[in-house]
């Protein structure tokens, strides 16, 4: 059975196993040859996703979509007001509620900390800023044909986590 990547954090995904690694980076390469095959499927279709923002959108609830979206997610842009001040019943209610509403979510520039407590909390998988430029999983991309621009490498890559951590 494929491993999957459930209730991961930056630390995690610093820290992936060889065989992780591997499994992501052979499910980034399969879905680079279904789309030159034109035959990518739907494998998040019915999932529902957050970006969930410490300050209003500056483009990364964009980005998120344009990594989600191809793969048949459905993705809503939150700002839930939380901050590492948030009491733990504020964070309680609002991590049960990400819960009920969507499979999974990203938290886009909130503190370590804070993504930590919604992560505890929550009983879904909760990425830190996933699709941010200095995520670890980028670091994998080198391991992809290096005649594909970095950007659709990186979109590869977390497309794949977000397969494996969904199915």
């Amino acid at each position: 059975m494929p491993p999957t990547f459930r209730h991961r954090s930056l630390a995690d995904f610093s820290a992936l196993s060889v065989d992780d690694a591997a499994a992501l980076v052979a499910l980034a390469r399969s879905l680079q040859r279904q789309r030159c095959a034109g035959s990518a499927g739907l494998p998040l279709k019915g999932k529902n996703l957050a970006v969930v923002l410490a300050t209003p959108d500056d483009g990364e609830a964009a980005a998120f979509e344009r990594v989600a979206a191809p793969l048949g997610a459905r993705v809503a842009c939150l700002c839930p007001g939380l901050s590492e001040r948030s009491s733990d019943a504020e964070v309680q209610r609002t991590a049960a509620l990400l819960g009920r509403l969507y499979d999974a979510v990203d938290c886009v520039r909130m503190a370590p900390a804070l993504v930590q407590r919604v992560n505890a909390l929550a009983d879904i998988p909760v990425f830190e800023g996933i699709t941010s430029s200095t995520h670890p999983i980028g670091a994998l991309a080198e391991l992809l044909d290096p005649d594909t621009p970095v950007q659709a490498r990186r979109c590869l890559l977390i497309q794949a986590v977000l397969i494996r951590t969904l199915n």
